[in-house]
């Protein structure tokens, strides 16, 4: 009797041993295994696109500027992406792209994919705070900051939002329609002169300045500025580039 509770228990260590052996213990995800999965989420060909041309976006029967237009896409039109081009082969209003084969009201056709972004473009009198936490939904490195400094009768607000990109015009355009461009301001080209200003052509009564400020190295952006100033009232926005994404900064000043 002694010699069969043996075995069995023998049988049993056996058993456990086995399973416990071929076990797989999964590590926990550290920040940084979370950060680049992220980072690659972001980085991915997006399912949608959305149109950031004020004027509307063609939409052609063939993947060239040439092709017939079978229909014109209004600003803000969320399209579903069918397959993209990676390569940039053409350039347009200084933005470097290619063509892109979509889907818009159940039509298929290609696009310039230089005036379409993985963000959805504000809404009207949308607030910066606002906007970003909206982005975070889909883009968790998004970053928004906000500060007040100068003086108690000369008040300085100064609001910051990184986007997870590196291309300028998807800032420029994010920027324009959330701190109010006049939407007559097109991208600047990236070829030009180190420094140039640009004039409102039709500002607004009892504004003193409306300006666009575009500073070049090299044939390449390195800042674009908006200044906006009417005797009591003036902000500055400004876009960079800061590494692999591009921070938009708002400084308001009340006189």
């Amino acid at each position: 009797m002694k010699k069969v509770v043996f075995s069995i228990l023998a049988v049993a260590l056996i058993f456990v041993s086995c399973k416990s052996e071929t076990k797989e213990v999964q590590p926990l995800a550290t920040a940084a295994d979370i950060a680049l999965a992220d980072t690659a989420s972001e980085m991915s060909s997006p399912e949608f696109l959305y149109v950031t041309a004020y004027s509307g976006l063609s939409l052609r029967e063939f993947n060239n500027l040439n092709s017939e237009r079978v229909a014109k896409m209004p600003y803000g039109t969320k399209v579903k992406v069918i397959s993209s081009e990676n390569n940039n082969t053409m350039t347009v209003g200084g933005i470097k792209g290619a063509m892109d084969e979509i889907e818009f009201n159940h039509k298929k056709g290609f696009a310039f994919n230089g005036y379409l972004s993985k963000f959805f473009p504000p809404e009207k009198n949308s607030k910066a705070k606002g906007y970003a936490d909206d982005l975070k939904a889909l883009f968790p490195s998004v970053v928004y900051s906000e500060s007040v400094g100068g003086t108690a009768s000369k008040p300085i607000n100064i609001e910051t939002l990184e986007l997870p990109t590196d291309q300028w015009h998807e800032a420029f355009f994010v920027a324009q329609r959330l701190f109010d461009f006049p939407k007559d301001f097109a991208f600047p080209n990236p070829t030009g002169k180190d420094e140039q200003v640009i004039k409102d052509k039709m500002p607004e009564k009892d504004v003193w300045t409306s300006e666009l400020i575009v500073n070049r190295k090299d044939d390449a952006l390195t800042k674009i500025a908006y200044h906006y100033k009417t005797k009591n009232f003036g902000y500055d926005v400004t876009i960079t580039q800061n590494g692999d994404k591009m921070k938009i900064e708002k400084t308001e000043t009340v006189e």
